[in-house]
């Protein structure tokens, strides 16, 4: 039973009235500080892991399951063999041969760089690049005439909309051959816009998708590659290391994460800088703590005298106020966690938070995660611990009334 006497007096002192108003009132302010701490890390958290699961599901429409690219150079020659080879792979749903360069565009003498993405027929299975359309519909080649699908930025700083079928888009791209005599620099052909799509502000500046056929003719590589596209089977595991066994050490397969691993990253490098910053703070706000618990030793001293003259042990005192420094902790915690929840739901139905005009959502994105809700519990409580430590270790060390040779 002498194992559980800490717990139940430091529930009693957690409980208990103090003879001192002083040690209320800071007990009352250490634990407001933990709960706004509390709450402000698992908003600001959710906050993160909202805005990295939007991009994330938006870059997904665009980014394939898996992509192949060359590991020397920016183009690879097209292996019908590799090719045939990768559909016959378990898991595999369908391949997307992909040509990509840097461009120059041009629309009633507006002119932009961006990047020309040439696919063929599979892209739209490949992606769900055809559920972002904004405006007009996905289409890339209708008899002889090519048509290009814009990214909303893009379209919108060359004046290029798809109700405007009777203007063709130039593109551009640098001629290999200009240093021959009598050869342009640039090689032009000219396309219409179809449609215009929204995904990412970085995609939707810079990227326009035409066939593979006109990307071809444009940069003079009738049989180059810059990707194969791949959309996966997701109930199959281990189909990358499949496609990786296949293709060798001269090729790159990325699934997903890896396509945007940098930038994935950065995120969680600002969430988790973030997250160092408001535990700081919340680590500041325990001192109160440590006031509160070092004024009610102070207070309890002759309890205590009279507990250790009965014979408790040096350990179980200082185990009393460890408990109740966790106590408090724990208390501010549930109140943090409490308001917490409060806010990410009405932030989740409401909006009560918004962001400016011109973004994909109309207020700031929100997930909740339990795993940052039990690291922000760990971290209180280790909190909690400190706090506690000097004003237990006070108290373990407190005098007896009677003492025993």
């Amino acid at each position: 039973m002498s194992q559980f006497l800490p717990f139940v007096f430091s529930r009693k002192y957690f409980f208990s009235k103090r003879s001192a108003n002083a040690i209320h009132f800071i007990s009352g302010i250490s634990i407001l500080g933990i709960s706004i701490g509390t709450a402000a890390l698992i908003l600001v958290l959710s906050v993160f892991n909202g805005f990295e699961d939007l991009i994330t599901k938006m870059l997904n429409r665009f980014n394939p399951d898996i992509k192949i690219t060359a590991v020397e150079g920016k183009f690879f020659e097209r292996d019908t063999n590799l090719i045939n080879r990768l559909k016959r792979v378990d898991g595999v749903l369908a391949i997307s041969q992909i040509l990509e360069e840097k461009a120059l565009f041009e629309s009633d003498n507006v002119q932009d760089f961006g990047t020309l993405k040439g696919v063929d027929e599979n892209f739209k299975v490949v992606t769900s690049v055809d559920s972002v359309i904004l405006e007009g519909q996905y289409l890339l080649k209708k008899g002889d005439v090519e048509y290009g699908v814009i990214g909303y930025g893009l379209g919108n700083k060359l004046g290029a909309r798809p109700s405007q079928l009777s203007t063709p888009l130039s593109v551009y791209s640098p001629n290999e051959d200009s240093s021959s005599i009598g050869n342009q620099a640039f090689t032009r052909r000219y396309l219409y816009p179809s449609a215009l799509f929204s995904i990412q502000q970085d995609v939707d500046y810079e990227y326009l998708i035409a066939s593979i056929d006109f990307v071809r003719e444009l940069l003079n590589k009738p049989n180059a590659l810059s990707a194969l596209e791949i959309k996966l089977d997701k109930s199959k595991k281990g189909v990358q290391n499949k496609i990786e066994q296949m293709v060798g050490k001269s090729y790159f397969v990325k699934n997903r994460y890896q396509q945007e691993e940098a930038f994935l990253k950065l995120m969680n490098i600002e969430k988790w800088v973030s997250f160092a910053i408001l535990s700081l703070t919340l680590l500041l706000v325990a001192f109160n703590m440590t006031c509160a618990l070092w004024m009610l030793v102070l207070e309890k001293k002759p309890d205590l005298a009279i507990l250790k003259s009965l014979g408790m042990k040096d350990k179980h005192v200082f185990g009393i106020f460890i408990n109740l420094g966790l106590m408090l902790s724990l208390f501010g915690f549930l109140v943090g966690l409490s308001i917490s929840i409060v806010l990410y739901y009405l932030q989740k139905t409401v909006g009560i938070v918004g962001v400016p005009e011109g973004f994909a959502v109309d207020a700031y994105p929100v997930v909740m995660n339990v795993t940052d809700v039990l690291i922000i519990l760990v971290i209180v409580s280790v909190i909690g611990f400190a706090a506690s430590f000097f004003p237990a270790k006070m108290a373990s060390k407190a005098s007896s009334i009677f003492k025993y040779n």
